[in-house]
This record gives C-alpha cells, structure tokens and sequence, in this order.
C-alpha cells in the first residue's frame, strides 16, 4: 500500500473550499483524471454513507469506479472510499484547517489495491506508477481548486 498526501494554502474560507471539493459532479473543473461524478440511490451531495459513480480518464483511457462517502465535516473534512466492483481501491480524503489567511487543504490517497487488482489497474489505466501520478495530479488539483475557490 502507498500513501500520497499533497497540502496547499489556499486564502479562501474553509466552508468555501470544503463545498468545492465535497461536490462530486464538479470534480472534473479541477482534477486532471477525475472527470466528475453522479450521486446514486437518492442522494443529491456530500453525506457520510452516500454513494457515488466517480468517472476518471488518463490519456485515452477512460474508467469509472463507485465511491462512497466516509467522513463528511462541512469546512473539515471530506473522504470518501473508492472501489471497482467488490475490490477496494483506495481511500481519498481532504482535511482543511483554518489559517490566518484562509485555509490548508490536505489532499492524501491510501492505496488499497491487492498487489493483483494493482497489475489490472496498471493495464485499464496505463498508469505504471500510481502514487507518483496521483502526487502530481494532486498538486494540480489543489492549484485549480485554489483558482476557483479565490475567484
């Protein structure tokens, strides 16, 4: 298992941003591989136990895979789990803290592929080094959540 985590400053309230990274349908406006999501089974947004269909891409791949929602705290924390099928995928999280100017958004990944479901993931994504990627595209993510959370 790796772990990955990515922290930003960024000079916007704590809600402010916490709304932004909890609505799943807007994701892909700022992940370079998360192109969005749809809620599943009535729930309309961010609730611990709430499901969603998360859809991805990475070069001309493209694949999707069901979330659900672990830890809600508006302004806090959101995290949810990921899986494709009955196999565990990783976790993702988002812990913010109030600064003098803002907040600190902390984006961190938990791999938790099996060393097998990893082989097969390195074949539907075309991924070789997951947890370097996902560093960079975390980064990146932070950056364009920070543009539009000062907008």
């Amino acid at each position: 298992m790796a772990d990955v985590s990515v922290s930003r400053e960024i000079a916007a309230p704590p809600q402010r941003v916490w709304e932004l990274i909890s609505d799943m349908t807007r994701m892909g406006e700022w992940s370079p591989e998360a192109t969005g999501g749809r809620w599943l089974k009535g729930a309309t947004g961010p609730a611990a136990g709430a499901r969603f269909k998360g859809t991805n891409k990475a070069g001309w791949q493209r694949w999707s895979t069901t979330c659900e929602v672990v830890d809600c705290v508006p302004g806090e924390r959101f995290s949810f789990a990921v899986t494709a099928g009955p196999a565990k995928v990783a976790t993702w999280s988002y812990d913010i803290e109030p600064t003098d100017d803002g907040c600190r958004v902390t984006e961190s990944w938990t791999d938790q592929r099996s060393s097998f479901f990893a082989g097969v993931s390195k074949r539907v994504t075309g991924v070789k080094d997951r947890a370097e990627h996902n560093r960079t595209n975390m980064e990146r993510t932070l950056e364009s959540l920070e543009r539009a959370a000062t907008s």
